[in-house]
């Protein structure tokens, strides 16, 4: 890992690996949202309206991801002091939080006509909208601490108690009274039929590798940004 530590050795792997994530994404989306939203079958019990689970499970589990990703690079910044793990777990939030918040909205449309209302708060819509808050606060805390192109020692440390949240996501079907269906997707196999599961895999993969590639966009920008900062200040100083 800390072979990439250097900003100029990483950009040189970012760079032609951003496009490739983002071509790859792009096509799987296309590919499983495509299928799954025109040609795969309804669902009997749900009709039509489970269409909408192609987009919303992706943006769903890549919120959790997103916040998973988080506090990982916060353990190595604090842990190991990884150059770049602030950098990535900055890179994170912005969309992550737009994850999140696209998670909610169809999760709200897909609620309207399987449970009759808009909003429930019940334990795994609240626990996500949670999450949501949390990376507006992570936001706020990493623009506020003045490290220019990472994040300070407290948002760090707030990266990795706020994933506490992240089981309680994972977990509030089981663990409450819940309107929301039971995971159909566990270590032990999947309750969903094949013509709804493959498709599913391709959007959830297509979905994984373009956040991925946001992420790496993102961290170059904040580099190219530290960088001209950099470079002005010598410039004014001499």
């Amino acid at each position: 890992m800390h072979a990439y530590a250097n900003p100029t050795r990483f950009l040189a792997l970012a760079k032609p690996l951003t496009a490739w994530l983002l071509v790859g994404g792009i096509l799987f989306a296309v590919i499983g949202a495509g299928y799954g939203l025109f040609f795969a079958p309804a669902d009997r019990l749900m009709g039509e309206s489970v269409r909408i689970m192609y987009i919303h499970v992706p943006t769903v589990w890549l919120s959790m991801g997103g916040w998973t990703g988080i506090a990982i690079a916060s353990i190595m910044q604090l842990v190991w002091r990884h150059p770049l793990a602030a950098v990535a777990a900055r890179a994170i939030a912005v969309p992550g939080a737009l994850f999140t918040a696209f998670g909610l909205i169809t999760g709200s449309i897909w609620a309207r006509p399987t449970w009759g209302t808009w909003w429930v708060w019940d334990g795994r819509v609240t626990s996500v909208l949670v999450l949501f808050f949390l990376y507006l606060a992570y936001i706020a805390l990493a623009n506020a601490s003045g490290e220019k192109g990472g994040v300070s020692r407290v948002t760090a440390i707030f990266g990795i108690v706020g994933a506490i949240n992240i089981p309680i996501i994972n977990r509030s079907v089981v663990w409450w009274n819940s309107l929301h269906q039971k995971a159909s997707i566990t270590v032990s196999g999947s309750s969903i039929d094949n013509a709804f599961l493959w498709p599913l895999g391709f959007t959830v993969s297509g979905f994984s590798l373009i956040f991925g590639a946001i992420v790496l966009m993102r961290m170059r920008a904040i580099l190219a940004e530290t960088k001209i900062e950099a470079r002005l200040r010598r410039m004014t100083a001499e």
